[in-house]
């Protein structure tokens, strides 16, 4: 079973419905008792890092998710603002701290660019990760942010993108792999990318 967390902030039922054509068993949810059980986890999201963390706190999410991703090792996911908030600290309006599951912050595009950065652009691969299987650098993915994770750790970057700058399009550490473009809406090479999560065994860049 994959636990969609449910915390209001934007795409579950899409990234929902994804995972159900590949073949997984999703549950959006809010509830710990269901996130304990799960075998994986999948962070979704859309909006503003503030308020995301906001809401994660208020449910009570917070503790919940590190225990599950940090003790248990429980593969995790992450999509778009879900990636985001596996940061350490976001400057998206005020500065506010993430999850720290990675080592990065949260920056906004200011090189004079038209944000968010919208709709398909690809991506350059930068080290193995199960999930690139059947992906390849150059392939489009859909992009929908005005923020863009930098990263500390070079190694924890698996993918990047160009727009304007050369920014992180996804990461992999451990049993954490999240990506900023969004898999649910990038068609075919996007499946794909789920589908490796959900029948991918153990951890998730072991």
């Amino acid at each position: 079973m994959i636990a969609i967390i449910d915390y209001d902030m934007g795409n579950s039922r899409s990234v929902e419905k994804a995972i159900e054509a590949v073949g997984g068993e999703p549950v959006v949810t809010n509830e710990l008792s269901v996130i304990e059980d799960a075998d994986k986890i999948i962070l979704p999201g859309v909006g503003a890092f503030s308020k995301a963390m906001e809401n994660l706190e208020s449910l009570k999410l917070v503790d919940v998710l590190k225990r599950q991703i940090l003790e248990y090792r429980k593969p995790l996911l992450g999509i778009c603002l879900g990636m985001q908030l596996l940061a350490k600290t976001s400057y998206e309006f005020q500065e506010t701290a993430g999850l720290g599951l990675i080592d990065a912050t949260v920056e906004r595009f200011n090189q004079g660019l038209v944000v968010p950065h919208v709709g398909w652009n690809n991506i350059t691969l930068k080290r193995d990760t199960p999930f690139f299987d059947r992906v390849k650098s150059g392939d489009d993915f859909y992009f929908v942010h005005s923020f863009y994770m930098k990263n500390n750790r070079l190694e924890d970057i698996a993918a990047t993108c160009d727009y304007g700058i050369e920014f992180t399009a996804a990461v992999g550490k451990d049993n954490i792999f999240a990506t900023q473009f969004h898999p649910e809406k990038s068609q075919e090479k996007g499946l794909n990318i789920l589908t490796e999560f959900v029948h991918l065994a153990g951890k998730v860049n072991a």
